[in-house]
């Protein structure tokens, strides 16, 4: 199958750049692999570095000038590829898909997946739904109920969760452990508990909502967490309010970090906490380094945990179940079995291996015989 995948994001991505180069990552050597996204992003360069799959420099502008060069160029590449299918990633580079699709003799199939909670019943998404969908993925049942009750309703719709690397992301022994919480917050008192997130820091991932519960407390109860936020530096406002807590000695900010895996390895636990959130690589990657993963109660978030067994769910923006939630961890240690159990579900539920093996079924449900076509045509 030679599949073209896209993206719009100029910079880093965030979920989308990752889904797509699990993706091509996964599918490349039984398949014919190509991403079109921005030279500037974080995907071009993540894609160029993997074996048997193509960059492509492609730019997804919204402005009618730029966009008409941009669509008739794409037309040219899908008329000289001949692609079986086109999986789109977000409305800019969809539409301009479905543009460049128009009128062509041989259309390839076009996949969208929707990677978050925004409504969809806009003119925009009326248009694409009927002319330039095939099929569309939501990455929970949450996003499918959704896509169920809007205009992409004509056309199949099927849930499949991320996936992500459960050998990059994965429990570390005890002495690398200790070695690298040494390194990145020094000599620390005995029972600590050390809390993890990847999922960035805009304010709408929730992790002020765990800052303000950790105000709540005592200050002898504060000082037994470190709370570590990987993400983009922390501007204006939000800065402000940050600080305006006082917790800068125990919520520490590492940064936009190339290797999160590091970052959830030397935690007891992880936590995603956003306002919304269509399903959440922060999570799944949680889970699989074999943390217990708080999460809250938005969008496809409970979806990915299980309350009690391989993690905790508390109510979306509730700062008093947070406090309960930490008094507790304090009153009792984390059970062995939660993250034996998280690290189960990953590789059940959110491996790659499942990832792609859905991902591909869904593309064969679409474009049905196109393996054995090119089989015998070669």
């Amino acid at each position: 199958m030679k599949i073209l995948y896209t993206n719009f994001h100029p910079r880093n991505g965030g979920g989308h750049a990752t889904y797509v180069a699990n993706l091509a990552g996964c599918l490349q050597g039984e398949h014919e692999i190509v991403v079109a996204t921005p030279a500037s992003s974080r995907l071009y360069a993540q894609v160029s570095q993997i074996a048997g799959v193509r960059a492509i420099s492609a730019a997804f502008s919204t402005r009618p000038a730029p966009m008409l060069v941009e669509v008739a160029r794409l037309r040219s590449l899908l008329r000289l590829e001949a692609f079986d299918v086109v999986h789109v990633n977000g409305s800019a580079d969809h539409r301009q898909v479905m543009l460049a699709c128009l009128g062509l003799v041989r259309r390839p199939r076009i996949v969208f997946t929707k990677h978050n909670t925004m409504p969809l019943n806009s003119l925009g998404n009326r248009l694409r739904a009927r002319l330039g969908t095939d099929g569309v993925i939501g990455v929970s049942d949450f996003v499918s109920r959704l896509l169920r009750q809007s205009p992409y309703a004509c056309v199949p719709i099927q849930t499949i969760r991320h996936g992500v690397d459960t050998d990059r992301f994965r429990p570390r022994d005890a002495a690398w452990v200790r070695a690298q919480r040494h390194a990145l917050l020094g000599d620390l008192p005995p029972g600590v508990l050390v809390l993890a997130s990847v999922g960035g820091t805009d304010r709408d991932k929730g992790w002020l909502y765990l800052a303000r519960a950790l105000v709540a407390l005592a200050p002898e109860e504060q000082a037994r967490f470190r709370v570590l936020v990987a993400g983009d530096p922390l501007r204006g406002r939000l800065l402000e309010d940050f600080q305006a807590l006082g917790l800068a000695h125990c919520v520490l900010f590492p940064g936009l970090v190339s290797d999160p895996e590091r970052i959830l390895a030397l935690a007891d636990a992880g936590f995603v906490l956003s306002d919304h959130e269509a399903c959440s690589f922060a999570a799944c990657e949680s889970l699989a380094t074999g943390l217990p993963t708080l999460v809250s109660t938005a969008g496809g978030l409970p979806e990915v945990v299980r309350d009690g067994a391989d993690g905790w769910v508390v109510p979306t923006g509730d700062v008093a179940a947070l406090k309960a939630w930490l008094l507790q961890r304090l009153q009792a240690p984390l059970p062995e079995s939660m993250g034996l159990a998280a690290r189960a579900r990953a590789l059940d539920s959110f491996s790659m291996p499942v990832f792609a093996r859905n991902t591909l079924g869904f593309y064969h449900r679409l474009a049905p015989g196109v393996q054995v076509a090119r089989r015998a045509a070669s």
